[in-house]
């Protein structure tokens, strides 16, 4: 897919005053070194782009996302010439470019993923935490591909009345800190999986400290025991026909039931996990007619109650803002990735993933400073707390990228 060549000025406020040394700050040079290490990617001859560079080329590619891809090569060496003592690099041609990013491959931005994003909140975190708990939540979503071969035969295409879509797709699903909107684990896959089996690998990486909400779509018992094993509490919508008897009226409205594996070992009272089921209705004009049952295993009705349960249960959808944000204002409305084959879409993913976390990490830390939650900065107001900030980030580096 052609693109109209931009330089950087005509991008998205977000982009256009994002930094260098605020996408260093969050993505240290030493860091990346040590994961091109642990993967064999380092070059094996001296070549225009060496294997670290290439790592920030790809993150600030996602940021600017409708700059021609050596413009923002320019701008990723004029910025690393100041900060880690760069030498002349000649740009090189966008063939140039592809080489690199295949040299480098799609397995060093996975783990640079999977080390560097994590929770950010902290104890004075505001509207990140729920009794102590740590708010997240889980879901999934797609995005559009490069229509080549490769990609179609890898990811697929999904299906619609009319035949199959435009685009080829990749099907992801994330866990989110909700209070700061950070994705701090995430699984990809062709289309045709399914959301409920990358969760099931997503799910495992949430902690005791860590309160889970989730979607009528994804319960099933082995996945609820699955979550549940980690340690983290779960409060998950499910559906209205799911079989869940009074055992126990709780004097908040809510009730202790046992959930189990199938109807037979029901019938046995073979197994089965406790667990509080909070039911309840919105009121109010335009209110939705349908009751909300919420399965928890928050079983202490005065320590949580249902109230409380139902009020906070709402929050999940930030995990659909912060999808909005990963897939439209961060892209600057792109409409696909720039990715022609399945590798590079991979490494694409991930350095995406990497790109958002910089700027959330970013926006909490102005968040913190404010005295403010991270969810009241927007973007706009956030990049102008970092413009303010950019000196004292800048004076943090030396040219190794080493503290």
């Amino acid at each position: 897919m052609g693109r109209n060549r931009k330089d950087l000025s005509t991008t998205s406020k977000v982009a256009g005053s994002l930094s260098f040394a605020a996408l260093a700050r969050s993505l240290k040079r030493s860091t990346v070194e040590e994961e091109i290490e642990r993967e064999g990617c380092r070059e094996k001859r001296i070549r225009m782009l060496p294997s670290y560079l290439v790592v920030y080329y790809v993150v600030a590619m996602c940021i600017y996302g409708q700059v021609g891809v050596c413009e923002v090569l320019r701008w990723v060496l004029d910025e690393a010439r100041g900060m880690f003592g760069l030498g002349e690099v000649r740009v090189a041609t966008s063939g140039g470019i592809s080489m690199a990013r295949q040299r480098l491959g799609e397995k060093v931005m996975e783990a640079l993923y999977r080390r560097v994003v994590g929770p950010v909140a902290v104890e004075a975190t505001r509207g990140a935490w729920y009794a102590g708990k740590r708010v997240t939540a889980v879901d999934g979503s797609t995005l559009d591909l490069q229509d080549t071969s490769e990609n179609a035969g890898h990811y697929g295409y999904a299906e619609t009345s009319r035949g199959e879509c435009a685009f080829p797709k990749l099907r992801f699903v994330t866990l989110v800190e909700v209070g700061t909107h950070v994705l701090f684990a995430a699984r990809m896959a062709p289309y045709k999986v399914s959301e409920q089996a990358l969760a099931a690998e997503v799910i495992t990486e949430l902690t005791p400290d860590m309160l889970c909400m989730a979607d009528r779509l994804f319960y099933g018992y082995e996945f609820w025991r699955k979550a549940r094993a980690t340690g983290a509490d779960l409060l998950w919508r499910v559906k209205g026909n799911l079989g869940l008897p009074v055992e126990e009226r709780l004097p908040d409205g809510s009730y202790l039931t046992t959930i189990y594996a199938g109807t037979s070992r029901r019938e046995r009272a073979d197994g089965g996990d406790r667990v509080r089921v909070v039911e309840y209705r919105l009121t109010g004009e335009g209110a939705p007619e349908e009751t909300y049952r919420l399965l928890t295993t928050l079983l202490d009705h005065e320590l949580h109650p249902a109230r409380d349960l139902a009020e906070l249960y709402p929050q999940r959808w930030e995990i659909e803002i912060t999808y909005d944000e990963f897939k439209t204002h961060l892209r600057g409305g792109r409409v696909v990735l720039r990715s022609k084959t399945p590798r590079l879409v991979e490494q694409e993913f991930y350095a995406f993933l990497l790109a958002h976390y910089c700027l959330r990490h970013l926006m909490h830390e102005a968040a913190l400073a404010n005295g403010v939650p991270p969810l009241r900065l927007s973007y706009k107001h956030a990049v102008e707390v970092l413009k303010r900030r950019l000196p004292a980030y800048e004076a943090g580096f030396s040219p190794s990228g080493r503290r």
